[in-house]
């Protein structure tokens, strides 16, 4: 069976595919910032009070996994379909509540899947 002994040198040399280092996430967060002008949607008075209502409605509990999260920064207020920038479908909904672990890669997993 043959060696493989130019394969290490090149492994040290590959860049990673994926880049999950705080300076990373911070800078990518302030480019979607500078880039996607509905992002600061996100931060009026109106969505902090439209996410609260959903909140307590849905009782602080993730619609997916079903978990009840007390700890509220741990919690979306998650837009059912996709808004895309449309600011009509961003505050019209329909919304639902999920913990960020289930936000993060299981709903994300499904809007790529299925567009």
């Amino acid at each position: 069976m043959a060696r493989l002994k130019t394969l290490r040198p090149m492994v040290g040399k590959m860049q990673p595919l994926i880049r999950n280092q705080s300076g990373d996430e911070t800078q990518r967060s302030r480019f979607r910032d500078e880039t996607q002008a509905w992002r600061a949607w996100y931060k009026t008075a109106r969505w902090q009070k439209l996410r609260w209502s959903i909140l307590t409605r849905d009782l602080f509990t993730c619609q997916m996994c079903k978990r009840t999260e007390a700890d509220i920064s741990q919690l979306v207020c998650d837009h059912v379909e996709p808004h895309r920038g449309n600011e009509a479908k961003f505050w019209a909904g329909p919304f639902q509540t999920l913990c960020k672990a289930c936000h993060d890669q299981d709903k994300q997993r499904q809007e790529w899947r299925y567009g």
